[in-house]
């Protein structure tokens, strides 16, 4: 488990696809399309990431700029497969993309996860990551479930 955090490969879709349906961030089945741009223009500012493990992808993270502003990122998606949570690979992930936005000269790292009580975790993962929760927009999901937005200086 000591692969290092790599950008995605085309042939990593497959076991990408293993760790959406296994973490059920979203539907494996809207992988192809989210990827696709990525995947096939070489001028894509779309950024997709992954931990494998002896080479397997164990783990996805998608992050993309936000239109209109200056040096502010979207961390769109983090997933890392049922059978390796709770070893620190997601912290792992968000360090990785923190790290590459910044070398690259980006100001914000922006994340969006929903407020009903099935998220209260992955909210407190965000925490643990030093996010600051800027806002919560009412019933942005649905009735009853609100959009959280974290937000985090990168330097």
């Amino acid at each position: 488990m000591n692969d290092p955090i790599r950008p995605v490969k085309i042939d990593d879709v497959p076991a990408l696809k293993t760790v959406l349906d296994s973490s059920e961030l979203f539907p494996s089945d809207l992988l192809n399309d989210m990827i696709s741009d990525y995947l096939n223009n070489e001028s894509s500012t779309d950024i997709w990431f992954t931990k494998t493990d002896r080479g397997r992808p164990i783990s996805i993270g998608y992050c993309a700029p936000e239109r209109l502003t200056e040096g502010t990122y979207n961390l769109y998606a983090i997933a890392v497969h049922k059978d390796y949570q709770g070893k620190g690979i997601g912290k792992e992930m968000m360090k990785y993309i923190e790290d590459l936005l910044r070398k690259k000269g980006n100001r914000i790292l922006i994340v969006e996860t929903s407020g009903k009580p099935d998220f209260e975790l992955t909210r407190a993962f965000y925490d643990t990551c030093h996010y600051v929760k800027q806002a919560v927009i009412p019933e942005f999901y649905e009735k009853g479930d609100d959009k959280i937005i974290f937000w985090k200086k990168l330097h």
